[in-house]
């Protein structure tokens, strides 16, 4: 048998429906039965042939077949349902076909077709119908053999491409669709033939030959088709178009995706640079953001500075870009001059979209033309643009550019409102950063000024200071350090923090930075400072709250509180290595000692400044020399909860014990070992190398609380500064001893001690067991007394007093390089 006659026979396993055939001749009697019949009514064929048809019929239905032979020869044919009489006397309805079976040249005879309604569904009713409900359905359906070669196919599926239905016969999928995902659709099709079981809703995403530059979706639907042994004959299929479907659901995904992925950041290039990374490949071929100069510095953009109108040309700063097969991201920024006329400085002028089907080779888009249009294959078609306003609360930021190339179809309308939204949620990101980079830059700019620009000059320690702003999404905070030289050749450090970020957490720090300044010039203890400032921060807690009643809302949320500030106060005497702390919530300072070894100092905590609770206490320690003070704020360990403090403390033990070149390169050393680039947290560090004064560079003597015993401190101290090379200021410190000594010695009780410190300052200290205060009196011309301090303050740089446990001191300062001051 041939190869076309193979086909033949496929196709009439299809052709033929479940049926029971019978012949009849010109009077209704049946001249011919066949298996089906028998095994439909029950009748051999020796018993149904030469009976009269009504015969097989119930008595109502039998009374209708005159009628209905009558019908027959008048219009060719009828076709109805009846309730035929098995052997055994149950009825069985069934769908009747009679039509004529006339043969030229031979005797009249009419065929009948009898399907049982129960067994066969499909075709209870006339063929006619069936093919006008298949055939014109608007699925596409088709059947293929076992050789999943076509044999029958309606003509919905010419609409999916490879022809008309004749082409189609005789041929794999393969063939009329190149391109496709042949294999996938016919192994679910052996699928179904080796099983039996249905396979329901596979999509298949891809481009069909009818639309070879679109992408289209079609949900497939594969059945088995058996003969009358159950055998399988081949598989039956249906084509659904679900392309605006799947359009739609890559529309929201890619809308989910720029929700998920755009603005994980307030950094403004990297929001615009992930707008275009979302952009391609699922939407464009090639995305741009080009944003306007003011915007990127996080300035507010002035139109009328940018452009004139829509006859200028614009220069804006390229933001992000991503090109589909780019391995990676551009880096940077470059200037992008979009001349004038162009659909780029319309949608900036105007503030509408543009979208260019094609564009021109021989004009193209000005600022894409050297990466896009020049690198495009000789006879290609140009690509297609959508030029959309970066636009957020009415003010143009920029431009984005998505181009599509020959691969892709060009933009529609649907494609312009799905750019126009997806640019549109960036722009508020984008904007966002941008107020956010304004507020950072003057948060940044403020605590620069607040924080000490250059630490004092002195003798005490060597220090070194690293401050690590909190990334932008947190917001910079409020920690500060500083150095605060003392009387006596001591020096204070300070670390702390004030709660919140932002340009009020840096406007607060400055406050309670300046308080503790002004604190520190009393030369109380360190738990006495802290107490006072204490003190000074619920005053402006308190201040707040009355003005949060009765002033408008703050332009920035919050407020600058200052409740609950954290602060560390470290005394450090070079003399003799005295060192006296105390804490207000704050972690205890490290120490590392001279051999390496790195402790903790035992430090009573006290409560968070303005929060209230017990009194603060101070600790004190002798550090030798070469020993670092490291005062950090909470930041530095990224939790700083009570349960983790050893696994704190163990982490920055390890850090302390890197060695390094410098103090500097030290301290950067242990930020970098605990702090990640971009922290959560803001971060200071200050670490303090101690010194000691040598024994040669201070001189003190007891003196006996007689007033003969000033001549001889003055003539003591003059030796002492001549043998230092200090004669010039030898008349300037008699004067300054002979009035402190004689003070002491008037008003005070107990012993009497002299000593002068040679540092970057002479310092001349008078002790004495006294608790009061001198004070500085203006005195009359007739005044007799009263003149010895304000002698003083005029022939020194300063004077103060500092008290102690057992007494007090009194102290003047004189420069040495400018013996005049």
């Amino acid at each position: 048998m041939g190869t076309h006659d193979e086909d033949d026979v496929a196709r009439r396993w299809f052709d033929v429906a479940d049926t029971a055939p019978l012949l009849l001749d010109t009077r209704g009697v049946v001249t011919s039965w066949t298996r089906e019949a028998e095994r439909l009514l029950g009748y051999p064929a020796a018993e149904a042939v030469g009976k009269d048809l009504a015969g097989l019929f119930a008595h109502g239905d039998a009374g209708r077949l005159p009628d209905v032979m009558d019908r027959c020869r008048r219009d060719g044919g009828w076709a109805g349902l009846l309730s035929a009489r098995r052997r055994d006397g149950r009825p069985v309805p069934v769908m009747a076909r009679i039509t004529s079976a006339h043969e030229p040249g031979g005797s009249a005879r009419w065929l009948a077709l009898l399907n049982e309604m129960a067994d066969a569904p499909g075709w209870d009713m006339s063929r006619a119908v069936l093919e006008q409900m298949i055939g014109g359905s608007p699925i596409g359906i088709a059947m293929v053999d076992t050789d999943l070669r076509f044999v029958w196919s309606n003509a919905a599926l010419t609409q999916f491409g490879g022809g008309p239905p004749e082409s189609r016969l005789r041929l794999r999928l393969a063939e009329v669709q190149p391109g496709l995902d042949s294999e996938g659709i016919e192994a679910q099709m052996r699928r179904v033939l080796a099983t039996g079981e249905p396979v329901l809703g596979y999509e298949l995403v891809g481009r069909v030959r009818a639309a070879p530059h679109r992408e289209t979706a079609h949900m497939l639907s594969f059945t088995r088709l058996d003969d009358e042994h159950g055998g399988p004959m081949g598989v039956y299929y249906t084509v659904v178009d679900m392309t605006e479907r799947h359009r739609a659901r890559q529309r929201l995904a890619l809308l989910d995706r720029a929700g998920r992925r755009i603005g994980r950041s307030l950094d403004i290039a990297r929001t615009a640079q992930e707008l275009a990374d979302v952009a391609v490949p699922g939407f464009a071929d090639l995305a741009t953001v080009d944003l306007l100069e003011p915007v990127l510095r996080g300035a507010e953009p002035s139109p009328g500075q940018a452009w004139d109108g829509a006859d200028c040309s614009v220069t804006l700063r390229r933001a992000g870009r991503r090109a589909n097969g780019d391995p990676g991201v551009a880096t940077g920024t470059r200037e992008v001059v979009h001349r004038a006329g162009s659909p780029a400085v319309r949608c900036l002028v105007g503030g509408r979209p543009w979208r260019v089907e094609r564009l021109d080779p021989l004009d193209p888009l000005d600022p894409l033309a050297e990466e896009w249009v020049a690198g495009l294959p000789a006879g290609s078609e140009p690509p297609s643009a959508l030029i959309v306003p970066v636009r957020a609360r009415g003010v143009t930021l920029g431009v984005a550019t998505f181009l599509r190339r020959h691969r892709h179809e060009p933009f529609g309308e649907d494609d312009l409102a799905l750019a126009e939204d997806l640019v549109s949620r960036a722009a508020v990101c984008v904007d966002n950063a941008r107020r956010y980079t304004r507020e950072r830059d003057a948060a940044l700019v403020l605590q620069r000024n607040l924080l000490p620009r250059r630490l004092p000059e002195q003798d005490a320690v060597e220090v070194a200071a690293c401050y690590r702003p909190a990334d932008e999404l947190t917001g910079l905070g409020g920690d500060w350090y500083d150095l605060i030289p003392l009387s006596g050749a001591r020096v204070a450090l300070v670390v702390g923090e004030v709660p919140g970020h932002g340009i009020d957490a840096a406007a607060a720090m400055g406050r309670v930075r300046t308080a503790v300044r002004t604190l520190a010039a009393l030369d109380l203890p360190p738990e006495e400072i802290l107490a006072h400032l204490d003190d000074l921060v619920t005053r402006m807690d308190d201040e707040e709250g009355v003005a949060a009643e009765t002033e408008p809302p703050e332009p920035w949320p919050g407020g600058a509180r200052t409740v609950g500030a954290a602060c560390v106060y470290v005394v450090y005497d070079p003399i003799d290595g005295r060192c006296v702390m105390a804490a207000a919530g704050h972690p205890a300072p490290a120490v590392v000692l001279p051999d390496g070894t790195v402790t903790f100092v035992e430090l009573p905590q006290g409560p968070p400044l303005g929060a209230g609770g017990p009194p603060f206490e101070s600790a004190e320690v002798t550090l030798p020399e070469g020993s670092t003070l490291a005062l950090h704020t909470d930041g530095l360990l990224a939790r700083g909860e009570r349960w983790a403090l050893d696994t704190d403390r163990e982490r920055l033990r390890q850090a302390l014990e890197q060695s390094a070149d410098t103090l500097e390169l030290r301290c950067g050393t242990v930020i970098d070992a605990l702090v990640p680039a971009r922290p959560y947290d803001d971060v200071a560090l200050l670490m303090a190398r101690t010194r000691r004064l040598a024994g040669d560079r201070v001189a003190d003597w007891e003196l006996p609380a007689d007033p003969a015993a000033v001549a001889e401190a003055r003539k003591t101290a003059s030796r002492r500064l001549a043998e230092w090379g200090l004669t010039e200021l030898s008349f300037t410190t008699e004067l300054v001893v002979s009035e402190l000594v004689t003070n002491a010695i008037r008003y005070a009780t107990g012993p009497i001690r002299l000593r002068l410190i040679r540092e970057r300052t002479l310092v001349c200290e008078v002790f004495d067991g006294g608790t009061t205060a001198p004070h500085l009196r203006h005195p009359r011309a007739t005044d007799e007394g009263g003149r010895g301090l304000l002698l003083v303050s005029q022939v020194t740089q300063r004077w103060g007093t500092r008290f102690l446990p057992e007494g007090k001191i009194i102290w003047a300062e004189q420069s040495l390089t400018d013996p005049d001051v």
